[in-house]
C-alpha cells in the first residue's frame, strides 16, 4: 500500500505523537508499505527520505485555509489510504483539521482512517464547549475507519458511532517510544554518580512533559512527606523534555511546579536529564527504583509514558482510572493510588522501598505486559485495518 499519514507533529518536534508516528511509519515501512508523511513545516530539509519514509514538513498552520494544500499534496502522491493522526495540541488547537474528511473527502480518491490518541476538542471560542465536541465527534463519524488507543475512548465512540452509516473502528493499543537500550558500557550506579545522586537514595523517575494531566504537584507532596515524615532518603529525576513543543499550556504549568519545588525545598533533591537521545532516556528509567507517575485522571493505556516504564520493567506506581483497566491489575503488574492524593502516593513508595519482593514482581510483569505491544504487532494490526477499510470502500 502506499500510505499517506498526516500529523501536525513529527520529530525533531518534542511530542508523544511525533514519536508514535515515526514507529509506526517505520514498521510499516519494513512491512513493504510506501510511507508519506503529510507534517508541520520545518525550516531546514522540508522533505527528505527518513527512515524508509518520506517525510514533507510543509504545514504553516493547520487553519481551514490548510485543506487546499493537504489536498493539492494528497492528490500528487495518490495513496491508498490516508491517516490523520489526532491529538489536538499538535494541530496548534485549530479545529481545521477535525473537519477535514467532511469537507474534503469528496475531493479524495482514497479512504480516511483517524487514529485518536485522545477525544481533547479544538479551540474556537469563549463557550464553544457543544461545538468543540462536535468537531471532535464530525472527524470520526465522516472518516472511513477509527482507530483508539484505549478503551474509554473506544467505549466513547462506539456509543457515538452506533447509528449508520458507521465506520470500521479498532482497538489498537500503543507502544513504548523508547527502547530498553541504553549507551554501551551502561551501569546504574556509574550513571547515578554523574548526575550527583547519592548511592543509596531511593530514585522516583518521573517520564513525560510536564502537563497538568500529570498530577506533578501531587508527586512533589509525596516527595515532601517521603522526607519530613517518612524519614526516607528521596530523590526525583524528571527523564525527558520538559515542554514539548505543542501544548502551550505547557509552559505555565511547568514555572507553577518550579514554584511548589522552591516552596517545598526540594532544589537538592530534584534531578532533570532535559531533552535527550532515547539511550539516555533508557538509561534514566533503568536507574530509577521507581517510576511514579500520577495521572490526574487516572492511568490510561494511551500514555506512552506509561508504556516507555513498562517496556523497560520498572516497578510503577500510579493513579487508580475511572474504570478497571484489565492489562493493569493492582499489585500485579502496577500499585495503584488515588488520584491527587500525594500522602496515599507517598505511602505507595514507602511500601515499595520495603517490599523488594513486591518490587520485584511487579518488575517482571511490567515487562511481560509491555512484550504484548511490540511495534511490529501494532503495524500489522494498522496494516489489516487499512486493507478492510479500502476493500470496503471499493
Amino acid at each position: 500500500m502506499r500510505i499517506a499519514i498526516i500529523t501536525g507533529e513529527y520529530p525533531p518536534l518534542e511530542g508523544g505523537v511525533g514519536d508514535f508516528t515515526r514507529e509506526l511509519g517505520q514498521n510499516l515501512a519494513r512491512q513493504g508499505h510506501e510511507l508519506h508523511i503529510l507534517t508541520t513545516l520545518a525550516t531546514e530539509n522540508p522533505e527528505r527520505v527518513e527512515d524508509g519514509m518520506t517525510v514533507h514538513r510543509k504545514i504553516k498552520n493547520w487553519d481551514w485555509a490548510t485543506y487546499s494544500q493537504m489536498t493539492e499534496w494528497l492528490h500528487k502522491y495518490d495513496p491508498d489510504i490516508i491517516n490523520i493522526q489526532y491529538q489536538i495540541a499538535a494541530y496548534q488547537l485549530q479545529a481545521g483539521i477535525t473537519l477535514y474528511p467532511r469537507w474534503q473527502s469528496h475531493h479524495l480518491r482514497a479512504p480516511i482512517v483517524t487514529t485518536f490518541h485522545d477525544l481533547l476538542p479544538p479551540y474556537l471560542f469563549p463557550k464553544a464547549s457543544a461545538l468543540r465536541h462536535w468537531a471532535v465527534r464530525q472527524l470520526a463519524q465522516y472518516s472511513d475507519g477509527v482507530i483508539v488507543t484505549n478503551g474509554k475512548d473506544y467505549t466513547a465512540l462506539s456509543d457515538f458511532l452506533g447509528e449508520d452509516p458507521q465506520p470500521l473502528i479498532r482497538l489498537i493499543h500503543i507502544g513504548s517510544n523508547i527502547s530498553p537500550h541504553p549507551p554501551a558500557g551502561y551501569n546504574s550506579q556509574h550513571w547515578r554518580q554523574a548526575h550527583q545522586i547519592p548511592t543509596k537514595a531511593l530514585l522516583l523517575g518521573f517520564f513525560g512533559f510536564l502537563n497538568r494531566s500529570k498530577g506533578i504537584e501531587y508527586l512533589l507532596e509525596a516527595l515532601q512527606l517521603l522526607h519530613t515524615q517518612h524519614h526516607l532518603p528521596a530523590h526525583l529525576v524528571f527523564i525527558g523534555g520538559r515542554t514539548g513543543d505543542s501544548d502551550i499550556t505547557n509552559s505555565t504549568y511547568a514555572a507553577q511546579i518550579d514554584a511548589l519545588v522552591e516552596e517545598y525545598g526540594l532544589e537538592a533533591h530534584i534531578h532533570c536529564t532535559g531533552y535527550t537521545r532515547p539511550t539516555e532516556v533508557s538509561a534514566a528509567l533503568l536507574a530509577a527504583d521507581i517510576c511514579t507517575l500520577p495521572y490526574r485522571e487516572g492511568v490510561n493505556l494511551r500514555r506512552g509514558t506509561l508504556h516507555a516504564c513498562l517496556a523497560h520493567g520498572r516497578a510503577i506506581v500510579t493513579t487508580q482510572p475511572p474504570v478497571k483497566i484489565e492489562q493493569l491489575p493492582d499489585e500485579k503488574v502496577v500499585l495503584l493510588v488515588p488520584p491527587e492524593d500525594g500522602a496515599a502516593l507517598a505511602t505507595a513508595i514507602q511500601r515499595l522501598h520495603q517490599d523488594p519482593a513486591l518490587r520485584t514482581t511487579l518488575e517482571k510483569n511490567a515487562g511481560d505486559l509491555a512484550a504484548k505491544f511490540s511495534w511490529k504487532r501494532i503495524a500489522a494490526y494498522t496494516g489489516e485495518l487499512f486493507r478492510n477499510v479500502i476493500a470496503e470502500k471499493d
